[in-house]
């Protein structure tokens, strides 16, 4: 067996003692906030007491051949990670979560792992630091890959813990810490509905939304009026849930899916699709319309269905960042790598991940958006009154004009960009269509050879022919 403590806080408070690795796969979902399904879990230990640091977690990959490279470039981020932040590691803890088809075949999934863990331990050996422990969790069971004493780790592995029933689950629910379920479940309520016929239902509406919207965003004068309306109907949707009945967890997804209709989901879904209309729904993140704006968010990431999963970026995005920006990190974390699985290339999510994962504080962000909000709050004061003022010299000239018997000017005002129109939209691309550049191991369906709007559509919302598509 192996020993370690976890700190609960800084030094001077309490302290928790793990000892072995009953304690340690007991404590997993308490370091991560869920419990990992189908995850290799790496973490951090520093100190001759073993506190934890950073961590990680990906998917374990199904073709064994994956196995080496991918045990590299996880030792690899870990090691080099953590010396950016808290220093090289001393050891490494490595856990490997996966229960077996049936249920009933922990052990065959312990042995099917085994070459896996082998090959993590290697990894971190070639950086010079040790893996302490490493367990696979498996159908309700433990077992160490470290450990040969069969006294304390026999063959056919040791129960869990009852979850709550152990002094790590009182010391975290003493200091707030809440676990949210398993990964699968918080993934869940993220994707896109299975449903065939609410899937046919939402999709004809996207199809009908789609075209009339495209001509509108490419249009630089009636764009600013599609960001208004998306932004006052997505205003209206949230006082609409946040209104609504409280429902128990297991069916608020299912009664905030129950109070947005398809063609209010669409209208919103396309009109976020724009990166200046994004941005300024982020706004929307502390205070009492966080959670009803999260709610909203989530409900239109179900929304997202068929061809049009790549649209669930935006919504999944924002669900991201409203859940970091409220303190829910393992919230956050799923929710923007379910936005890049829908686009890797999404730049905002990109950058809102790397933020979360390197531990950064939200508040700069937040702080940004705050001031570009009361921006945009002074300069529609400002059109407001000009607005105001270019009517008043119209009508005085019109009077004056009817007086003397002249006729009547018809006077059309164009109102120009805040930015001078330099900056455009991101247009939603048609479903079916697909990129120029498809990310290796892809599947998305490719359409027929874009016509001259949908290559105007992808031009769209670039500065420079060297500037990425999304944002």
């Amino acid at each position: 067996m192996n020993k370690h403590h976890e700190s609960t806080g800084p030094a001077g408070e309490q302290q928790i003692t793990l000892r072995g690795p009953a304690d340690l796969a007991d404590a997993l979902p308490y370091l991560m906030g869920f419990y990992p399904n189908d995850s290799v879990v790496m973490v951090a230990l520093h100190g001759g007491q073993g506190r934890f640091g950073g961590r990680l977690r990906l998917g374990i990959p199904q073709a064994p051949g994956e196995w080496g490279p991918v045990a590299d470039q996880l030792a690899e981020c870990l090691v080099t990670g953590s010396e950016r932040r808290e220093g090289r590691p001393d050891a490494i803890v490595i856990f490997l979560c996966q229960d077996s088809p049936d249920g009933a075949s922990g052990r065959l999934t312990m042995e099917r792992l085994r070459p896996f863990a082998q090959r993590l331990r290697t990894a971190c050996g070639a950086f010079d630091v040790p893996v302490l422990e490493a367990l696979c969790l498996s159908d309700g069971r433990y077992w160490s890959y470290c450990c040969p004493d069969p006294r304390c780790c026999p063959e056919q592995g040791n129960p869990l813990a009852m979850p709550g029933t152990t002094v790590m689950a009182a010391a975290a629910t003493y200091a707030g810490v809440h676990v949210r379920g398993t990964l699968r479940d918080m993934e869940a309520r993220l994707q896109p509905w299975r449903t065939p016929a609410a899937v046919r239902t939402q999709e004809r509406a996207l199809d009908t939304a789609g075209p009339a919207l495209l001509p509108r965003l490419l249009d630089v004068r009636a764009r600013r009026e599609v960001a208004t309306e998306t932004l006052g109907l997505a205003r209206r949707l949230m006082d609409r849930i946040e209104g609504a009945q409280p429902a128990p967890p297991a069916l608020a997804d299912a009664g905030d899916d129950q109070l947005i209709g398809s063609d209010e989901a669409a209208a919103v879904i396309l009109g976020l699709q724009d990166r200046e209309t994004r941005d300024k729904a982020a706004a929307w993140m502390e205070g009492p319309e966080a959670q009803s704006a999260l709610r909203l968010w989530r409900t239109l990431a179900r929304r997202c269905v068929g061809p049009y999963g790549e649209h669930a970026a935006a919504p999944l995005t924002l669900a991201g960042w409203v859940s970091w920006s409220t303190g829910d990190e393992p919230g956050a974390r799923v929710a923007l790598s379910l936005a890049l699985r829908a686009d890797p290339d999404y730049t905002f999510a990109q950058l809102l991940h790397r933020a979360c994962n390197e531990g950064l504080d939200p508040e700069a962000l937040r702080r940004c958006l705050r001031e570009a909000a009361d921006a945009d709050a002074d300069a529609d004061e400002e059109q407001a009154g000009a607005d105001a003022e270019a009517v008043e010299e119209v009508e005085t000239t019109a009077g004056a004009g009817a007086a003397r018997g002249a006729t009547p000017l018809h006077i059309r005002r164009v109102r120009a960009l805040p930015d001078g129109g330099r900056r455009r939209a991101r247009a939603p691309r048609p479903p079916g269509v697909g990129r120029r550049k498809a990310s290796p191991g892809s599947t998305r369906p490719r359409g027929p050879a874009a016509g001259p709007r949908t290559r105007d559509a992808r031009r769209y919302g670039r500065r420079g022919s060297r500037a990425r598509r999304h944002d």
